[in-house]
C-alpha cells in the first residue's frame, strides 16, 4: 500500500445515509492520514462542501431522496474536478457504465474491501492534487504572457517556431542585439531558464495568438 498522505489539507466527503458506514469509513480512511467529513444528505453536501477545497468524494449509490448518480450528474455539471468514487451495494452494469460516463473516478461495491476503498482514495486525491497543480501552473503562464509588449509576442512566435535571432531580425526589420533583448526580457518575463522550457510552458498560448 502506498504510504500515508499528509492530514493538513486533502479531504474525502462521504455522502452515506447510513450512520454506521459515515462513522466507519471515517475511521477507515483516518488509518492512512486524510481526513473525512460526512453528510447524510445529498443536498446538505451539495449547498454546504468546498467546492475549491483538495480531495475526494465518496458518493453512495442508493439514498432516499436524492440519489447518488443523480448527484454526480450535478457535480458534472457544476464544473466540480474533485473525483467521485461511488459505492453500491446493488450494482449492475449499466449503472456502473453509466457512473463512468458521468465521471465518476471509481465504482466500488459494497461490503467493499478496505484496501481497495483506501488505494482507490490515494490515488484520486494524488491525481487532484496535481490536476490542480497544472491548472495554478497554466493560470501563471497565462498571466505572464499577458505582460508582455506585442513585440515580445511577435519574437516569442518566432522562437517557438524555431528561428534563430538572427531570422527573426531580418523578419521583423530589427538588428540581432534587439532580437536578443526582447529575447531576454520575454524569458524573464515568463520564467524560463530553457528553450525546452519556454516551448513546454508557452507553445499553446502562442499557438493560440496566430
Amino acid at each position: 500500500m502506498n504510504p500515508p498522505l499528509s492530514p493538513l489539507s486533502p479531504l474525502i466527503h462521504l455522502i452515506d445515509d447510513d450512520h454506521g458506514v459515515r462513522d466507519a469509513l471515517t475511521l477507515l480512511i483516518g488509518t492512512v492520514g486524510l481526513r473525512a467529513q460526512g453528510w447524510p444528505e445529498p443536498q446538505a453536501f451539495l449547498d454546504g462542501f468546498d467546492r475549491n477545497g483538495i480531495g475526494a468524494i465518496v458518493l453512495d449509490v442508493r439514498m432516499p431522496g436524492l440519489g447518488g448518480l443523480a448527484v454526480l450528474d450535478t457535480l458534472t455539471a457544476q464544473g466540480v474536478d474533485q473525483p467521485v468514487i461511488m459505492l453500491t451495494g446493488h450494482g449492475t452494469v449499466e449503472m456502473c457504465r453509466r457512473a463512468f460516463k458521468a465521471g465518476a473516478a471509481e465504482f466500488l461495491e459494497k461490503p467493499v474491501d478496505d484496501e481497495q476503498l483506501l488505494e482507490a482514495l490515494q490515488h484520486a486525491v494524488r491525481q487532484h492534487v496535481r490536476s490542480r497543480e497544472r491548472a495554478q501552473a497554466d493560470q501563471a503562464a497565462r498571466e505572464r504572457h499577458a505582460q508582455l509588449s506585442e513585440r515580445e509576442r511577435e519574437v516569442l512566435g518566432f522562437i517557438v517556431a524555431g528561428l534563430t535571432n538572427k531570422e527573426i531580425a531580418r523578419a521583423l526589420a530589427l538588428s540581432p542585439r534587439t532580437v536578443e533583448t526582447h529575447r531576454a526580457n520575454l524569458f524573464a518575463k515568463l520564467a524560463c531558464d530553457s528553450l525546452a522550457q519556454l516551448i513546454r510552458r508557452y507553445g499553446a498560448l502562442v499557438g493560440a495568438d496566430v
